[in-house]
C-alpha cells in the first residue's frame, strides 16, 4: 500500500490549494469567514479542539473490553448529529450510496486525512446527497486511497471496516469533520474508536477487531490496484457517468468546485 514514502510527484493534488484554514487545529462543516468570526463558530472550535485533545491523548492503545458494543450519537463528536441526518434512509452497500437504480454513478478517490478531500466532502457532498442521491438521481461509490502516508493507512482500513456494516460514509464524513494536520499521528486507534462510537447502531469492537482482516486488506489492496490502473496521481478524483459505466473525469478547478460535479451528473443524466 501507498504509505508516508511515496514521491512528492504522487502526492500532488488535483486541485489548487483550498483557502488557508489554521494549521494545528481541525476543520468545522461548511465553516465560512463570516462564520468563524461569530462567538457561535468560536466555542465550537473551542469544543471540538477540546474533544480531539481528550482523544489524541488516549494514544493509539484501546481495549475492546472498555468500548461499547455500539455506537450512538451520545458519545458523538462534532458533527456526529449532522451526519447521522444526512445519510438517514439512504441505502448502503459496502462502498456505494444510493439506489442501485439510479441513473448516474459517482466514483470518488479520497484519502481520509487529505485536506483538500476535506474540503469536497464537507461542503459540496451533503448537497449532491440532498439534491441527488436521496432522490435516486445519483448513486455514489467511494474508493478510500492511502497514499499520504501511515495516518492514512489507518483511516483507509477503519474506513474499509465500516463498509462492511454498511457505514463507510459516515465513518469517512465523521473523521473529515474531525480532522487533524496530515501526518501527525492524530489519525490513531483512539481517534478511530471515537469516530465508531459516534455512528449510530455501528458495532464498535466488530470494526475495531476487522480493521485488520485479511479481508480488509484485501479491499486495501483492490483500491490501490485500482487507483494505480487508472493513474490517479491526487485526491480528491472524481468520475461521473451513467451507472454501469466507468465515467468521465471530472476537471475539478477547486477542491469546492460543486459546478462542475453538477454539469457532469446532467450531462450523464
Amino acid at each position: 500500500m501507498p504509505s508516508g514514502k511515496a514521491s512528492k510527484q504522487r502526492r500532488r493534488v488535483q486541485v489548487p490549494p483550498p483557502p488557508v484554514r489554521s494549521k494545528g487545529g481541525p476543520r468545522r462543516r461548511q465553516a465560512s469567514p463570516r462564520a468563524l468570526i461569530g462567538a457561535g463558530a468560536v466555542v465550537a472550535a473551542i469544543v471540538v479542539a477540546i474533544v480531539l485533545a481528550v482523544v489524541l491523548k488516549g494514544g493509539s492503545s484501546i481495549s475492546l473490553k472498555n468500548e461499547p458494543v455500539f455506537g450512538s450519537l451520545a458519545a458523538g463528536l462534532p458533527g456526529a448529529a449532522q451526519v447521522d441526518a444526512l445519510f438517514k434512509g439512504i441505502p448502503q452497500s459496502g462502498t456505494t450510496l444510493g439506489r442501485a437504480s439510479a441513473p448516474v454513478t459517482m466514483l470518488e478517490f479520497i484519502d481520509p486525512q487529505c485536506p483538500y478531500c476535506q474540503q469536497f466532502e464537507t461542503q459540496v457532498l451533503p448537497s449532491l446527497v440532498n439534491t441527488y442521491v436521496r432522490p435516486g438521481k445519483l448513486r455514489i461509490q467511494i474508493e478510500p486511497w492511502a497514499f499520504i502516508g501511515p495516518d492514512s493507512t489507518r483511516g483507509q482500513a477503519a474506513e474499509l471496516a465500516a463498509a462492511q456494516q454498511n457505514r463507510i460514509f459516515n465513518f469517512a464524513e465523521v473523521l473529515y469533520d474531525n480532522q487533524g494536520v496530515e501526518n501527525t499521528g492524530w489519525l490513531n486507534d483512539g481517534m478511530v474508536a471515537a469516530v465508531a462510537k459516534s455512528i449510530p447502531g455501528l458495532r464498535v469492537r466488530v470494526l475495531l477487531t476487522a480493521r485488520s482482516s485479511a479481508a480488509v486488506k484485501a479491499a486495501q489492496k483492490r483500491v490501490d490496484d485500482l487507483a494505480k490502473a487508472d493513474n490517479i496521481t491526487g485526491t480528491p478524483t472524481l468520475y461521473v457517468g451513467k451507472t454501469g459505466t466507468k465515467g468521465a473525469k471530472v476537471n475539478l478547478t477547486s477542491s469546492t468546485d460543486k459546478q462542475a460535479v453538477v454539469a457532469a451528473i446532467k450531462s450523464a443524466e
